[in-house]
C-alpha cells in the first residue's frame, strides 16, 4: 500500500507535470533532487514559508468538512441527473449510448465530442508520427555515417539534428494539413506566405505594427467569411450565377467541386486561431533577434564595442554581462533561456518557418511554443524529456480521461444547461452543483486535448509548456488563476502583449527588445495594470471567438479583478506580519468573493450566457432557503480556500513558487 501511494504521488507530482515548475534558470532539468536542494533561490523561498498547519486543531475541523461535504456534492448533482427527476425528459434526447452498462453518456458538448469521437484515430497518429520519424532518422543516420567525422563536436551534432528534424517536420506538416483541410491547405499556406513576407521584406520598423494588424484582420476575415469558400469567391468573378434554379457558370461549378475536397476537418478557420499565435511569434522573434548582441546566440562578445566597432548601448552591455555570468551551454539551456535567446539568423528560413507553424503534434490545439524555443529543442533534445517522465505523464493523462468519462456517464450538467430547463424545479443545492460541475467539465474538456497533444509532442522529442497547472477547484485569485489556466497562452500573452505594453517592469522583456524601465508606482501603476489587463482580455475574448458573449466575459474578468487589486492596496501583507493568522482569515474572506466572481464570469463566457446566468441566480437566491444555502456555501468555500493556502505553503517549503 505504501508503494502504491508513493507511485501515485510521483504521478501527480509537479516534476511529472512539467519540470519548469521544479527547476529554475540555473538548474539542470534532469536533476531529480527536491527543488529545495538545488539552488540558493529555492532555499530562500523555503526559508520564507511558515510552519505547516496540517496537524493543527483548525485543520482537523476542515478535514471533517471535506469528509462529509465532498461526497454530498457528488450525490446532489448525480440525483439531479437521474431519470426520475422531472427535468430528465427535456434533455434525454441529448444523451448518447455509453460504454458503462446501464448508463447513457452526456456527449452533447460539440467541442469535446469532436475530440472524444476521434480518440482512436488520434492514438494511431500519436504512435505513427514518432515511429515514422524514427525510421526516417535511422535511414538518414546510416546514409550520413560514412561522411560524419568520428570526433564531431556537440554543436556539429546539434546542427545535424536540427537539419534532420526540420526537414521531416516540413514535409510531414505539408502532408498533415493537406489531409486535414484538403484544398483549404492552399488557403492556409497563402496566409503563411504573406506573413513570412511581412517579416522578411518590410522595413524593420514596420514589422510589429503590420504583423499585428495583418493577423488580427485575418482573425476577423476568417470568421466573417466562413473560411473563404471557393464557391463564393468564384461568384465574385461570375456575378448573377449560382442563383435559384441556375447551376451557375463553369467556374462556380468547378469551385463547388473543389469545396467538396475539404479534408478531414473542412472548417480550417476554427483551428487557425492557434496558428495565428505562431505567426506572430515567428515575426516578433525575428524582429527582436536583429537587436541581439552576439553573432551567435551563445557567443560572448566584448562589453566595449559592437561587431561593427562602434560603442554599443547600455542594453547590449547588460546582455553581454548576462551571457558572461551564465556561461551558457547550448545543449542544456533552461526554459527561460530557450525562449529569450534568439535563434541564429540562418534559422529564420522559410522551410523552418513552415515546419514550426505546421508542427503536427501542436498544430491543432497547442500548447503554444515560441519559435526560439522550438528551434532550440529541435537542435538539442531538452534534458527534461526522459522516458520515465513521459510514461508517468501518459498514465496521468489516462487517469484524467477516465475521470472525465465517469463524470459524463453520471453527471449530465452540460445536457441540462443546453436544454434551458425550468430552473425552479431544482433545489438550491442541485443548482449550485450543476453550475460547479459544469465548470469542471469545461476545465476537463480543455485539459484533455491539451495534455494529449503535449504527450504526443513529448513522445516526439519536444517539451512544450503544460497548459493547466492546477485543478479548477484549487484557485482563489483571479490573477493567479489566469497564470495557470491555458498557461502556454498566458506566457505568449505576457511575452508578446503584456510586456511590450509596459507590464512586468524592466528587464523582463525579450532579449534584444528595447526596454522601458518602469518608474510608475502607487495608484497610477495599478491603473496601468488594470488598463493592460483590459486590453489583454479584450484580445483574448476576440481571439477565442468574435461574439458579444465572450467579449462580455473578457470585460467581466477585468471588472472582477478590481476587488482583488483594491484589497491588496487597502490590506498590504507587510502591515499584517505580526498577525499572520488574522491576515490569512481576512484574505480567505476576500478570496470567497473572488471564487464566486470567477465562477460567474466563466459561466457567462463558456456555459450559460448572460440570460442563462440571470435565470440561474434568480432561482438560486429567490427564496430564504436559497439565500441561507448561499451563505453556507460561502462558509464551505472559506474552508476550501484555507486548504488552498496551505497547499501553496507546502510548495514554498519545497522551494517552489508557482505564482498561481
Amino acid at each position: 500500500m505504501t508503494s502504491l501511494f508513493s507511485w501515485l504521488r510521483r504521478i501527480y507530482s509537479l516534476d511529472t507535470l512539467d519540470t519548469r515548475f521544479t527547476s529554475t534558470a540555473t538548474t539542470n532539468p534532469a536533476d531529480t533532487r527536491p527543488a529545495s536542494a538545488k539552488d540558493a533561490r529555492a532555499h530562500a523561498i523555503a526559508q520564507n514559508a511558515r510552519a505547516p498547519l496540517w496537524r493543527t486543531p483548525e485543520f482537523f475541523i476542515y478535514y471533517l468538512f471535506f469528509i462529509f461535504l465532498v461526497p454530498l456534492m457528488f450525490k446532489t448533482v448525480v440525483d439531479a441527473s437521474k431519470e426520475s427527476h422531472p427535468i430528465y425528459p427535456t434533455y434525454s434526447d441529448l444523451l448518447s449510448p455509453g460504454w458503462i452498462p446501464g448508463r447513457l453518456v452526456d456527449n452533447s458538448d460539440a467541442q469535446y465530442a469532436s475530440f472524444r469521437d476521434n480518440i482512436p484515430y488520434l492514438v494511431l497518429l500519436l504512435i505513427a508520427h514518432p515511429l515514422v520519424r524514427r525510421i526516417y532518422s535511422s535511414i538518414v543516420s546510416r546514409a550520413s555515417a560514412t561522411t560524419k567525422p568520428s570526433n564531431s563536436s556537440t554543436a556539429t551534432a546539434g546542427d545535424a539534428q536540427l537539419e534532420q528534424r526540420m526537414r521531416f517536420d516540413f514535409v510531414f506538416g505539408l502532408i498533415f494539413i493537406t489531409a486535414l483541410h484538403g484544398v483549404s491547405a492552399l488557403k492556409v499556406l497563402s496566409i503563411l506566405l504573406i506573413n513570412y513576407r511581412i517579416s522578411k521584406h518590410l522595413p524593420r520598423s514596420y514589422i510589429p505594427a503590420v504583423t499585428w494588424t495583418f493577423n488580427i484582420c485575418i482573425l476577423f476575415a476568417n470568421e466573417l467569411s466562413g473560411g473563404y469558400p471557393l464557391e463564393k469567391v468564384a461568384m465574385l468573378f461570375a456575378p448573377g450565377s449560382g442563383t435559384t434554379g441556375d447551376k451557375g457558370s463553369l467556374l462556380v461549378q468547378w469551385a463547388q467541386t473543389l469545396d467538396n475536397f475539404g479534408g478531414i476537418m473542412p472548417r480550417w478557420e476554427v483551428l487557425f486561431k492557434i496558428t495565428v499565435l505562431r505567426l506572430i511569434s515567428f515575426n516578433m522573434d525575428y524582429y527582436w533577434s536583429v537587436d541581439y548582441v552576439s553573432a551567435s546566440p551563445i557567443e560572448v562578445c566584448s562589453p566595449m564595442v559592437s561587431n561593427a566597432g562602434l560603442p554599443i548601448s547600455r542594453l547590449d552591455v547588460e546582455l553581454t554581462q548576462f551571457h558572461k555570468k551564465k556561461q551558457l551551454d547550448p545543449a542544456a539551456l533552461s526554459d527561460r533561456d530557450r525562449v529569450k535567446i534568439p535563434a541564429e539568423p540562418a534559422a529564420f528560413s522559410g522551410r523552418n518557418y513552415i515546419a514550426y507553424v505546421l508542427y503536427s503534434p501542436l498544430y491543432l490545439a497547442g500548447p503554444i511554443l515560441t519559435f526560439n524555443d522550438y528551434v532550440s529543442q529541435q537542435r538539442y533534445t531538452p534534458l527534461s524529456r526522459t522516458r520515465t517522465r513521459t510514461t508517468l505523464y501518459g498514465i496521468r493523462f489516462f487517469f484524467t480521461v477516465l475521470c472525465m468519462e465517469l463524470i459524463l456517464h453520471y453527471i449530465y450538467a452540460v445536457a441540462i444547461s443546453k436544454a434551458s430547463p425550468d430552473w425552479s424545479l431544482f433545489t438550491p443545492g442541485q443548482l449550485s452543483m450543476l453550475a460547479f460541475f459544469n465548470l469542471h467539465i469545461i476545465w476537463l474538456k480543455l485539459l484533455i486535448p491539451w495534455r494529449f497533444f503535449r504527450l504526443w509532442a513529448l513522445i516526439d522529442g519536444i517539451d512544450p509548456p503544460e497548459n493547466m497547472v492546477r485543478c479548477m477547484s484549487n484557485n482563489y485569485s483571479a490573477f493567479a488563476f489566469w497564470r495557470g489556466w491555458h498557461r502556454s497562452y498566458n506566457r505568449w500573452i505576457v511575452r508578446y502583449i503584456y510586456i511590450p505594453l509596459g507590464g512586468g517592469g524592466s528587464g523582463r522583456g525579450p532579449a534584444g527588445a528595447k526596454q522601458t524601465p518602469s518608474t510608475q508606482s502607487g495608484i497610477w501603476s495599478k491603473f496601468l495594470q488594470i488598463r493592460n489587463f483590459l486590453m489583454v482580455f479584450t484580445f483574448v475574448a476576440l481571439w477565442h471567438d468574435i461574439n458579444l458573449r465572450l467579449l462580455m466575459w473578457g470585460w467581466l474578468i477585468t471588472l472582477f479583478v478590481l476587488p482583488e487589486v483594491l484589497g491588496g492596496m487597502l490590506f498590504p501583507a507587510r502591515r499584517w506580519r505580526s498577525h499572520p493568522t488574522a491576515y490569512r482569515w481576512l484574505t480567505g474572506l476576500g478570496s470567497v468573493g473572488n471564487v464566486l466572481m470567477m465562477m460567474i464570469a466563466n459561466l457567462v463566457g463558456f456555459a450559460l450566457g448572460l440570460d442563462g446566468l440571470k435565470d440561474l441566480l434568480a432561482s438560486l437566491t429567490g427564496s430564504y432557503s436559497g439565500v441561507a444555502y448561499m451563505i453556507s456555501c460561502c462558509a464551505v468555500l472559506f474552508v476550501g480556500i484555507q486548504v488552498m493556502f496551505e497547499i501553496r505553503e507546502d510548495e514554498l517549503r519545497m522551494g517552489i513558487n508557482l505564482k498561481c
